[in-house]
């Protein structure tokens, strides 16, 4: 696994990335219509272009495995992820996040996950991520109301 700068051609792997219903299942919060390509272009555009959110593109064994994204606000950091199923349960993820924590290594880092997502919390938990909240947010993925958990690193 190595992490590397987003590509323009990175950008077709990753939408076709969420279109995975078992994916979109996962996450919980996805684009409300994950095939609406003209919204994921403007999201990815904007993320692309903000100074303050540093992208990578997860690779493994030359294929585009995922990306990761550091925000950085005012007093912390946000880590997010998202890894093509076929590449779950290989330990590439966790690779990428402990990859991402040792390029950025400010602290606090935060991450939110919804609850019932026991890989991404063994992810979180395992780089020494704590619980430190939850709350109650709709799923559009899910077409509910769900439970999200807030972790931190400091």
């Amino acid at each position: 696994m190595r992490l590397r700068p987003v590509e323009p051609a990175d950008l077709e792997h990753f939408f076709a990335h969420q279109q995975d219903p078992d994916a979109n299942l996962m996450a919980a919060f996805s684009a409300r219509n994950p095939s609406d390509r003209s919204v994921f272009d403007y999201h990815w555009g904007r993320m692309l272009r903000d100074p303050k959110i540093e992208v990578r593109t997860i690779e493994h064994d030359g294929e585009v495995a995922g990306s990761i994204v550091m925000a950085f606000h005012d007093d912390y950091a946000e880590l997010s992820f998202w890894t093509a199923k076929e590449f779950w349960n290989q330990g590439v993820t966790t690779a990428a996040v402990e990859a991402m924590l040792e390029e950025f290594p400010q602290r606090p880092v935060r991450a939110s996950v919804v609850s019932d997502n026991v890989g991404t919390h063994k992810i979180l938990e395992g780089r020494g991520f704590k619980q430190i909240g939850q709350t109650q947010d709709f799923s559009n993925a899910r077409e509910e109301i769900v439970s999200e958990d807030h972790f931190e690193l400091s």
